[in-house]
């Protein structure tokens, strides 16, 4: 799945130099907004948005709030939040996943980054001016444009990371407007009832078959790392809604797709408070975290609401909070003395939970193994009904969704379902919905960018498919997205490494041409978790890359209006077979876990280079050698055929032989990287 846009400014700039487009004249679409005209065209898409603004500013009137800050996420700073809390996508009708919403009494703004323009103009009405610009900075020079010298800028403090708190307040500093924390959220406020229920699902634990370890031993390791801190912190708080889930091996429903439910942790060195819906937990999961009462492994469970009184009362002695800045609140921030503070980006339960011990391991591999059958099955059924004009976007999505759900420890998608024809693969994270859906055809480009969560692994996969003839462009781009994803999967790197540091190299293949991409390289995947599992990955809030963590790899290209490219696996960091070692600690590079063939009908042979054919072989040798056998087991001949087929060893007399110029490239790139280790690792 694209990563989210957490990338550095300058391939923002970059990217937003490659996709400028002079302004479409007025009425030029149908499906965007039109403000200019009398009245306003707004598109079917759109919401009405005009009495809920309205309520808005009443609320902030009688609170004296001249400015109301809204932005996308939830308490627990999720990327992916429940209904319940999707305050941005009530109040402005924009659905994006990234996005800040800011209202006065006469003006009303939304900013989001440039994967979600298009849909801002599909979805959003004439009470809000959409901002192309997503830095706080940004938001700041049209607060302080917009209220007057002396005016209240109110935000709820339990929605905002402490670094964008401190951000907002930097940015307003000395400019004689205040920075207002209201505990009472306005937003929940006005939508009163009709706002959906808190979730109420079962929690539940894991199978024992389906952990890496037992709660009790990563209870015992985290405590232990406390205790050799020199610091010597005397607790351990948990905003993030995956480090609870992890630690305790607990799973529920409270975000789609994601099995995680709303909690806090504050695990000190001799207790454990757990701060969650206690009548919902199954018989069986409130047995095992009390099996140790009373004792320092008894896990007391407190009402979900009481994690900021119970926390502000602890910090009253002695004490020392160790905590993650990441995933913790400002509201939450805020109650802790500084001289009683630990902050560090992540805690040590999301760290630990970054690198999967060898039976974690093992089970994302297996997971990996069924997902592919899954996968293969739906190419295969494109192949054959795509031809007779049978299958739409949605249609497509819903059969990929129903063939992974037939797997064994199959439990849903892991996100919803990116299915896209044509010119909206170009969009980023298009969903196709019943209505609205493109046809598939054997003259377009499809990309398909799909997960699935079962009790053994998460898996998220991407690939891009022609069945007739492709463009020279379509063709060659896709062929350079492929490079980009062998060079950085076959890429060895020193220990230690950050991901920002070797990103580059899924990129050169396309920045050789003049081509790039605007999103992310790869992010990191949980087991039976979050699809985005941070903080692994390739963006420059990344931790180093670790033997035992699992990230995507995912170069693409989006040519505006025609088509998108995205080849996407899951890999593992693994230590490699080297011939010499340089330290005490081998060097690392990637074992690809994701097992679909690419689409030869796009693949160029002659621009890949011997080294690189001779990786796509021996990648489509280990696919045959792991799935092979599956298919088999699942008496799908048919399937199995075609991955013989598709795996095909690919003749290495086509494959273009280095060039001096390419030679040069790569040692120039490898010179840039020699100079930039060494401050780049941590």
């Amino acid at each position: 799945m694209r990563p989210p846009l957490w990338i550095p400014a300058w391939l923002l700039l970059l990217h937003g130099c490659a996709t400028a487009r002079l302004p479409q004249a007025a009425n030029a679409r149908t499906d965007i907004r039109d403000c200019s005209t009398d009245p306003p065209y707004l598109p079917p898409t759109a919401t009405d948005t005009t009495a809920r603004v309205l309520a808005l500013r009443g609320a902030m009137q009688a609170l004296g709030a001249q400015a109301y800050v809204v932005p996308a996420t939830d308490a627990h700073m999720s990327e992916y939040i429940s209904a319940r809390d999707a305050r941005l996508g009530w109040l402005t009708g924009f659905t994006g996943s990234a996005g800040t919403a800011v209202v006065t009494q006469d003006k009303a703004a939304l900013w989001t980054d440039s994967r979600y323009w298009t849909q801002a103009e599909r979805q959003l009405d004439c009470n809000w001016e959409l901002q192309r610009m997503t830095w706080i900075e940004s938001i700041a020079m049209w607060i302080l444009e917009a209220v007057p010298v002396g005016g209240n800028i109110s935000l709820d403090p339990f929605l905002f990371s402490i670094d964008t708190w401190n951000s907002y307040r930097q940015a307003l500093q000395g400019s004689g407007r205040i920075l207002l924390p209201i505990e009472t959220n306005l937003v929940d406020q006005v939508w009163g009832d009709q706002r959906p229920p808190a979730g109420s699902g079962e929690i539940y634990s894991l199978p024992e078959e389906f952990t890496g370890s037992s709660w009790q031993e990563k209870v015992a390791r985290i405590r232990q790392e406390m205790e050799q801190h020199v610091r010597h912190p005397t607790a351990v708080l948990l905003s993030g809604l995956e480090e609870t889930a992890w630690l305790f091996n607990l799973r529920g429903d409270d975000i789609p797709y994601n099995p995680v439910f709303y909690s806090y942790t504050l695990l000190t060195n001799t207790s454990i408070s757990l701060f969650v819906g206690e009548q919902r937990l199954a018989p069986a999961a409130r047995s095992s975290l009390r099996a140790g009462c009373p004792g320092p492994l008894c896990v007391e469970l407190r009402e979900y609401g009481q994690a900021p009184e119970h926390l502000r009362q602890y910090v009253q002695g002695n004490v020392t909070v160790w905590l993650g800045t990441e995933y913790t609140t400002y509201g939450l921030y805020s109650l802790i003395p500084q001289e009683k503070l630990l902050e560090d980006s992540y805690s040590p339960v999301m760290l630990a939970k970054a690198v999967k011990n060898s039976r974690e391991q093992d089970l994302l591999r297996a997971a990996h193994v069924r997902d592919a059958v899954a996968v293969i099955q739906y190419l295969l059924w494109l192949e054959k009904t795509v031809p007779q004009g049978e299958v739409d976007e949605f249609l497509g999505a819903q059969r990929m969704d129903a063939l992974r759900q037939a797997q064994e420890h199959s439990r849903g998608p892991s996100f919803q379902s990116i299915s896209a024809s044509g010119l909206n693969a170009a969009l980023a994270h298009y969903s196709p919905s019943n209505g609205s859906s493109r046809q598939l055809s054997v003259d377009e480009m499809y990309l398909a960018d799909t997960g699935g969560q079962y009790l053994d692994g998460t898996t998220d996969i991407t690939r891009t498919v022609h069945w007739g003839t492709p463009t020279p462009l379509q063709k060659e781009a896709y062929t350079r997205v492929l490079m980009g994803n062998i060079d950085l999967s076959r890429l060895i790197f020193p220990p230690n490494t950050a991901g920002r540091v070797i990103e580059s190299f899924a990129r050169r293949p396309l920045w050789n041409v003049g081509l790039n991409y605007g999103h992310g390289t790869g992010h990191g995947i949980g087991n039976f978790l979050s699809v985005h599992e941070w903080p692994v990955g390739f963006q420059s809030n990344n931790v180093p890359l670790t033997a035992g963590m699992f990230t995507s790899i995912e170069p693409g290209y989006y040519q505006d209006g025609e088509f998108g490219i995205r080849i996407e696996d899951i890999a593992l960091v693994v230590e490699a077979q080297t011939e010499h070692q340089s330290g005490e600690n081998p060097f690392l590079t990637f074992e690809v876990v994701s097992l679909v063939p690419y689409d030869r009908n796009l693949i160029d042979i002659s621009l890949l280079s011997p080294e690189q054919v001779r990786y796509l072989n021996t990648y489509y040798e280990s696919i045959r050698a792991r799935v092979g056998p599956e298919l088999q087991r699942q008496q799908l001949q048919e399937e199995y055929d075609w991955l013989q087929r598709s795996t095909e060893p690919f003749p290495l007399g086509r494959a273009a032989a280095t060039t001096g110029t390419g030679t040069t490239g790569v040692l120039a790139l490898a010179t840039l990287l020699s100079a930039l280790l060494p401050g780049l690792q941590a």
